[in-house]
């Protein structure tokens, strides 16, 4: 595996508190990925996540469409986002990095951070947008601005569309995985860590699609019912952090330890909260038959083999949670219009095509469904280099 083509570590002057930006590379100039915060955040970390988004980028290509991949990147806080600090230290990043965002970085919300928030911090930074470094390729810069403000103002029975969409790719991939092993969608059981942007609006598509919401994990710990959770009641409950209030439990919901949802009676696992959550230690507690990955790299890569060996397939977040990124650009280039079933749509036909296009490859070359998305991306990646150049 090549180095990034840049990693930088910043030091708050005020806190002594650490933040990371990694290019993994650009494309026309330009790198794709979004901002988390958390406690325990690593350079280690932050480079991986950056050339996950190099792959999501590729995976997404499609020569008849507006949107050109752009190359990946990611930043990273070390602090725990409910701090009372936490947003002046945002500030603070956003703008020792402004350089970058300005000119090669385009970013948004992840792990600890909504868009609201990271909009908010990076005016006061004195940035015109998260994403401005893109928006001399654009054709139409005031009309793309207009329809992803109009996009980001679209609510769905109280949930923004800009939430959704990711939820909607992540349940999609669900789904395919299901229809092609001959499984019912009615009935099929899920369990779901993190309750937040990506788990939660995956757990409402998912059960509006017929599936059983068994367990459902937040920070307090585990909310389960064999018979099914009440997702939009859990959802209303939550605070800005995905917390949920537990006086929205039914009698029949039972509270459990944090780790509960792990070893939930279960088909589907969809792991949608931290990284690195399921290791070679707390694997064999794993009964589903699938793991889904909403969150970014939450199951380790031995943990993965081992997995592997006793039949549990991991879909990889490379592609699973792809359709957030995918849909920024799609609605900002002017593939799709700020409609929500148009968004919808477009996301569910993605992902579709590009989970059945993984687990064909990955049966007929006897390998996982993670080694055939790289394969994927080995194929795609000389053509954008052709068509468009990057620097790495």
């Amino acid at each position: 595996m090549t180095a990034p083509l840049m990693s930088l570590t910043w030091t708050d002057h005020l806190s002594g508190r650490q933040g990371y930006l990694v290019v993994d590379r650009l494309v026309r100039g330009v790198s794709s990925g979004g901002l988390r915060m958390r406690e325990g955040c690593t350079l280690e970390e932050v480079t991986g996540l950056a050339r996950g988004m190099t792959m999501k980028e590729a995976l997404h290509y499609d020569p008849e469409g507006r949107y050109v991949p752009l190359g990946g990147a990611k930043g990273g806080i070390d602090c725990d986002p409910r701090d009372p600090e936490a947003y002046p230290l945002l500030v603070r990043y956003l703008r020792a990095v402004k350089p970058y965002v300005e000119h090669m970085w385009t970013t948004g919300e992840d792990l600890g951070l909504t868009q609201d928030l990271v909009d908010r911090a990076a005016a006061e930074a004195g940035l015109v947008s998260s994403v401005q470094a893109v928006y001399p390729l654009l054709d139409d810069e005031t009309t793309a601005r207009r329809r992803l403000a109009d996009a980001f103002g679209i609510e769905v029975d109280g949930i923004g569309l800009d939430e959704l969409v990711g939820g909607c790719g992540v349940a999609e991939s669900v789904l395919a995985a299901l229809d092609r092993a001959g499984v019912p969608h009615t009935g099929t059981r899920v369990a779901v860590q993190g309750l937040g942007t990506m788990g939660g609006a995956t757990a409402r598509f998912l059960a509006r699609a017929g599936l059983v919401v068994v367990a459902v994990a937040d920070v307090k710990g585990t909310m389960a019912n064999p018979e099914g959770l009440d997702v939009e009641a859990l959802l209303a409950a939550r605070d800005a952090y995905g917390t949920v209030d537990r006086a929205a439990l039914r009698p029949g919901d039972r509270e459990l330890p944090g780790d509960a949802w792990l070893s939930a009676e279960a088909e589907v696992l969809v792991p949608a909260a931290v990284s690195y959550a399921i290791d070679t230690a707390n694997q064999n507690r794993v009964k589903a038959r699938w793991i889904v990955e909403a969150a970014n790299m939450p199951v380790l890569p031995a943990a993965e083999h081992l997995l592997a060996a006793r039949g549990v397939t991991v879909l990889p977040d490379v592609v699973v949670n792809s359709g957030t990124n995918a849909w920024w650009w799609w609605t900002l280039f002017g593939d799709i219009g700020p409609d929500a079933d148009e968004a919808f749509a477009h996301v569910r036909r993605s992902m579709r095509a590009l989970v059945e296009q993984m687990l064909a490859r990955a049966e007929a070359e006897g390998t996982t469904p993670r080694a055939a998305a790289h394969a994927i991306v080995a194929d795609r990646l000389p053509v954008i280099a052709e068509r468009f150049g990057w620097y790495r």
